[in-house]
């Protein structure tokens, strides 16, 4: 693989164009949370049309004003205290399960609660587990042929963070991160042999543990042949669908959509595309793609002219958790993946998701700052991206 940079400048500066990314996502998600919700809200909050949107614009300050912080902060200090993170996510975690703290909803322990406010401590494991596997590989990065002293130790708290989230009835998140930490596995240049047999584990579990619960199978059975249960499993995809179509080339306008009112439940959360896609049309549909491809593109690009591996699978991590949720919500909403709930990043209703995702883009912000790295292409031929 080929890669080259210019050299020339050693300043270090922030990515401006990322950081007007990230903004411009983050007030095209409050703009759209509104047009989604407003209707909902209505009927639900005593005509407070603004609940939704007013809560996320809340979590959206706390976020920027964490974002800035994240994007200053010593990276060597935040890697100090990671084993302090990671027992701190492990704690949140287990506090789902905690009567009193801990909240269940509809069968799901995934919150921690208190003074009426909830926070979801997965959504806190998708920026602790990259930052503890980007440093583990890096400390480790001499080790990653031998099993117990380097591949072993991160394989246990990604399996350990997996277990909880999974105990928590949330089967999707669990996948889902254990899947991006794979990634992070492959990146930082384990031996094949231990990649390979990582995922002929992995596969089948995760196979098994889709027959172990009825509503999974049901959702599985819906994607496969989705006449199956039209007004059950399958109900919200096949409506989200029908609400992306009605969209057309151009959308209905923005406000004037009817299907996200009338026929896709909660579509402020999970299923927020669909309304999206209905009053901005195919062409609004490319612009966010485009504009999320562009956040992929600063951020791939960040990473790899860093010239110091743990800042460079941190950063690899945290934009391919963002990229990847975003492709597989938009995949559910088009009907081209099983129902998932896995929100999108930056749009939908949800506080802790917003927060965290500030916070990630900070951090790759943060390493946009590296001057050009000149062995860029020696590290990425046979660095943290060979050897496998």
């Amino acid at each position: 693989m080929v890669f080259s940079v210019d050299n020339t400048s050693k300043k270090a500066v922030f990515d401006h164009a990322l950081i007007a990314c990230v903004v411009l996502l983050t007030g095209a998600g409050l703009a759209v949370l509104y047009s989604a919700s407003y209707a909902f809200a209505e009927n639900w909050y005593k005509g407070d049309r603004w609940h939704f949107v007013s809560r996320q614009a809340v979590f959206a300050a706390i976020g920027f004003a964490a974002f800035g912080l994240a994007a200053n902060v010593n990276i060597e200090f935040l890697r100090g205290a990671v084993r302090i993170l990671v027992i701190a996510a492990l704690l949140l975690c287990g506090l789902t399960f905690v009567p009193g703290i801990g909240l269940n909803i509809n069968g799901a322990s995934r919150w921690i609660g208190a003074a009426g406010l909830s926070f979801q401590p997965s959504e806190l494991v998708k920026l602790v587990l990259p930052l503890y596997l980007a440093h583990i590989f890096d400390k480790k990065k001499e080790k990653l042929d031998m099993f117990v002293s380097g591949v072993l130790p991160p394989t246990l708290i990604t399996a350990l963070f997996f277990t909880l989230i999974l105990l928590q009835n949330n089967f999707s998140t669990a996948l889902f991160i254990a899947s991006n930490a794979l990634f992070i596995f492959f990146l930082a240049g384990i031996k094949k042999r231990y990649f390979v047999s990582a995922v002929i584990i992995f596969l089948p579990i995760s196979f098994l543990l889709v027959l172990t619960k009825e509503h999974r199978l049901r959702r599985l059975i819906s994607f496969i042949w989705p006449e199956w249960e039209p007004l059950g499993a399958g109900y919200q995809v096949s409506a989200s669908v029908a609400t992306l179509r009605s969209g057309g080339f151009w959308g209905k306008g923005i406000g004037l959509g009817t299907r996200k009112i009338e026929s896709v439940p909660e579509v402020q959360s999970d299923f927020i595309f669909a309304a999206f896609a209905e009053e901005w049309g195919f062409i609004g549909v490319i612009v966010l793609i485009l504009l999320f491809a562009f956040f992929a593109w600063r951020g791939y690009r960040a990473a790899l002219r860093s010239g110091d591996t743990f800042k460079r699978l941190l950063a690899c991590g945290l934009v391919t958790m963002i990229v990847t949720q975003t492709l597989l919500n938009i995949a559910v909403i088009a009907g081209a993946a099983p129902a998932t709930g896995v929100t999108l990043p930056f749009f939908s209703a949800g506080g802790s998701s917003l927060l965290i995702t500030l916070i990630m883009s900070g951090l790759i912000v943060n390493v946009s700052r590296e001057p050009f790295a000149p062995d860029v292409r020696e590290n990425i031929n046979g660095g943290a991206y060979g050897g496998v």
